[in-house]
């Protein structure tokens, strides 16, 4: 399988899980990897990431560690049902750090643990974490239901000028941390919006940059194989199976012009509908998590419900 991803041209394999650190081939499988040119980075709960398992990190060729994290500790350990677990992902990172494997934090805001954000900032900072990814919630698994443990929109917004407003202050401390946002592709739009207001030059070097990001790519530059072969659209999309690699190569079956969902997702912009179809930002977005539309409206083509993009934002004329 990793000779076919290498072959094929894969720059990136992230090892999530489930907890990878519990398969016991996972360093032979990132070792082959990153010597084939393939870029090895992990997902994991941290807890388990000794100063042994972090010297295995890197004699593999792990580039880069994600720590996930539920909010502070008291928080985090309620919801993991694991007391403890909080510090021990900390003493994961440390652990990275002190290895030479670059560390960072995973977080995944819901109403439950949005009022820690400030807490998690505070973490990053007394940590010096190098790199932080703030997640939206994806309705997957769980299904529709799930949205019931999302932020409203606007809290949304709020939640967003929390993170730029702390990644100023970091900057002006001089701590040089990566601060990303995941699974919402409106983050993009709103950035170049609060962007346009305080610098209008920078804000149209930004706009060049989001474009060329081109927005969601699930299905074109994002795919996910599960521990069983399935390959899937993404790792939201396991209720949808494009084929197994235990039958085909990867390659083929990401390649198949006859896979009916891999060709709408890489040309969605005629299939989108309502608001979706209509934004002026569209290329910048690409329509956001098809997941989420389906899980809410049942139609992977509906507007994503997470959009918290007012309508005047998005059809009024000019950039």
């Amino acid at each position: 399988m990793v000779m076919d991803l290498a072959s094929f041209g894969a720059p990136v394999l992230l090892f999530s899980g489930g907890e990878p650190l519990l398969r016991q081939d996972l360093f032979e499988v990132a070792k082959t990897a990153t010597s084939n040119g393939i870029r090895a980075v992990l997902s994991t709960n941290g807890t388990l990431i000794t100063p042994e398992i972090a010297g295995q990190l890197k004699d593999a060729g792990f580039s880069y560690v994600g720590v996930s994290i539920d909010g502070t500790e008291q928080t985090n350990d309620r919801f993991r049902g694991s007391p403890g677990a909080f510090k021990k992902a900390i003493q994961g990172i440390r652990n990275c750090k002190a290895a030479g494997v670059k560390p960072g934090l995973r977080f995944t805001v819901t109403k439950y643990n949005y009022p820690d954000l400030l807490g998690v900032f505070d973490v990053i900072e007394k940590e010096q974490i190098p790199r932080v990814c703030f997640y939206h919630l994806a309705y997957a698994g769980r299904g529709s239901s799930i949205s019931n443990d999302d932020l409203t929109h606007s809290q949304t917004r709020e939640f967003m000028d929390t993170i730029l407003q702390k990644a100023e202050e970091l900057q002006q401390k001089n701590i040089d941390t990566e601060i990303l946002t995941v699974d919402n592709h409106a983050d993009a739009v709103y950035l170049y919006l609060k962007l346009k207001q305080k610098n209008p030059q920078q804000a149209q070097s930004a706009l060049a940059l989001l474009r060329q990001n081109g927005g969601n790519s699930s299905g074109a530059g994002i795919g996910c194989i599960d521990a069983q072969g399935n390959v899937h659209i993404d790792q939201f999309w396991r209720h949808y199976t494009l084929g197994n690699i235990l039958e085909r190569k990867f390659s083929d079956i990401w390649t198949d012009n006859q896979e009916p969902m891999l060709q709408a997702l890489r040309n969605r912009k005629p299939h989108l509908q309502g608001r979706c179809a209509s934004c002026r930002f569209l290329d910048l977005c690409n329509g956001n998590l098809r997941v989420r539309a389906e899980a809410i409206y049942g139609d992977i083509w509906a507007p994503d419900p997470a959009c918290y993009l007012t309508d005047k934002e998005i059809t009024q004329a000019g950039i």
